[in-house]
């Protein structure tokens, strides 16, 4: 395999968006689209800010950026990029060389998926790219109170797998949740430069 784990790795943790799948092209249209109908016209550079970040904080810094203070509610623009993205989400792929290593290191170290994501959301899209079954262990943002890249989630994940976070090696590709893998302790490792992730 070009793509391995680190040595002395005990427990591996693996980012959902970006990471085991190519969604971020998808939920960039979701996002792009739910703004439109709001009078909001989102650029590229507002997501990748905040790649890794849970809807309700998109939503929030949406709202705040493009001054719609007081005219569009968090829920509505959430609701509108959920039904959005819907559309697309049977597009998703997996990340190769990522679910390699998933497949590869399944039953032989402790996995999780730590995510910002919703969890309906992750569950079908680990579904979708035929994941699901490869994790007991998934922490999205209905998990935890403080989010990336705030080390929560990455220590929630350690938590259950019931492995010191400094054998940890996380796989991440968002700022946010490479920084938060540093704070955890853990070993973190940038997916991004594995496949074609500019979107």
């Amino acid at each position: 395999m070009e793509h391995d784990i680190k040595p002395g790795v005990k427990g591996l943790i693996f980012d959902l968006d970006g990471t085991l799948a190519d969604t971020m092209p998808y939920h960039f249209m979701g996002w792009k689209l739910a703004s439109k109908k709001f009078g909001i016209d989102m650029d590229k550079a507002f997501l990748r800010k905040l790649n890794g970040s849970p809807g309700k904080v998109i939503a929030t810094e949406l709202i705040k950026t493009y001054g719609k203070e007081g005219e569009i509610s968090i829920d509505e623009i959430i609701r509108e990029k959920i039904r959005q993205f819907d559309k697309f989400q049977h597009k998703v792929r997996p990340v190769k060389p990522v679910a390699d290593l998933v497949r590869k290191y399944h039953g032989v170290l402790p996995m999780a998926v730590g995510t910002g994501g919703h969890r309906e959301t992750v569950v079908r899209t680990l579904e979708i790219i035929g994941l699901k079954n490869y994790f007991d262990i998934v922490v999205t943002s209905n998990d935890v109170d403080n989010f990336k890249p705030h080390p929560e989630t990455f220590l929630k994940c350690a938590e259950l797998m019931n492995v010191d976070p400094s054998c940890i090696e996380v796989f991440e590709d968002g700022h946010l949740g490479l920084e938060a893998a540093r704070r955890a302790g853990m070993i973190v490792t940038d997916v991004s430069s594995w496949y074609d992730s500019n979107w």
